[in-house]
């Protein structure tokens, strides 16, 4: 069922991509505030327990209601799950922002490309010049595809149902939230909803590395992996990013100038700097990364039916 529900995700998104998800995001944020109340606004301090308050209702409601959908019908099931991982990924979203960049520095247009990547990020990147802009956005590709794509799709066909796919984005939501809206990459002694995302992130990260190892060139990815991985601020992410650099044979990481500021960044990868050319490549290679994962996926199905 798992690679019947991704490839219907996959087509939906590519006709139908949800071009924001500002709705769910101000929904997931009342949800969280309520949860906050219930603890006094203390969500630091009480971490373990105003995290499961947060995580448990909803994995428990979903999986009532896809129990009710699979007693009532398998094609219910299917379409329930459909519905989950259509509004969990977002994958396509991201490609859109990343398409504005390529086509605005093929044009010569750096404003605009410097206006998506910040709509992108939610940062000012006004002060990026054209090799920055276009560094950047390969590196939140890769980030984009790992969050959007191959962890959901990890939890989903890990976990029955829809639980593997809302645990890790409700997950991934909280952990933002509950480090003072300072991101996954925060600085400080972080929050229980942080260090939790992480360890669901752990193997997801790695698989995604691996497979960007496979379908790039290997040998270099796997060096960056072992010897760059560590020096990003996010371990997590520079796996990722470590890895793609490597596959690409590109320079990412590096210091940038934002919100005014100069931002310390390790370097990653191996070869040349970022220019046009490595934005389609690194479209390539994502995308081969995610034709290697639905094989894997069929070819699971196919042994679940044999035997």
């Amino acid at each position: 069922m798992s690679f019947l529900v991704l490839v219907a995700v996959l087509a939906l998104e590519h006709w139908y991509p949800l071009a924001d998800r500002g709705d769910q995001r101000a929904l997931l944020g009342r949800y969280a505030m309520q949860v906050e109340r219930m603890f006094g606004g203390n969500e630091s301090r009480r971490g373990v327990a105003i995290w499961l308050s947060a995580i448990a209702p909803m994995l428990l409601a979903s999986w009532f209601v896809y129990a009710l959908a699979e007693r009532a019908s398998p094609l219910l099931a299917l379409l329930a799950n459909i519905a989950v991982l259509y509004f969990t990924m977002g994958f396509r979203r991201d490609g859109q922002y990343f398409a504005q960049i390529q086509i605005a520095l093929k044009d010569n247009d750096i404003s605009k490309a410097r206006d998506a990547l910040s709509a992108w990020r939610r940062s000012d990147c006004g002060e990026l010049d054209r090799e920055a802009v276009a560094r950047v956005a390969v590196e939140e590709a890769f980030i984009a595809s790992h969050h959007r794509f191959f962890a959901v799709v990890f939890w989903f066909v890990l976990l029955p149902g829809p639980l593997g796919a809302i645990l890790y984005r409700l997950a991934m939501f909280l952990s933002r939230r509950w480090d003072g809206g300072r991101g996954p990459e925060a600085q400080g002694s972080p929050s229980f909803a942080r260090r939790a995302f992480a360890a669901l992130d752990w193997l997801p990260a790695r698989l995604t590395a691996a497979t960007f190892a496979v379908v790039g060139d290997f040998e270099d990815a796997v060096y960056c992996w072992r010897a760059q991985a560590a020096s990003w601020v996010n371990p997590t992410h520079g796996v990722v990013l470590a890895s793609g650099a490597g596959a690409l044979g590109a320079k990412l990481g590096m210091p940038i100038r934002e919100n005014g500021e100069v931002v310390e960044r390790a370097e990653l990868g191996l070869g040349d700097p970022v220019d046009e050319a490595h934005l389609e490549l690194t479209v390539g290679l994502i995308w081969r990364a995610l034709v290697v994962w639905l094989i894997m996926l069929l070819l699971v199905a196919l042994v679940g039916t044999v035997t």
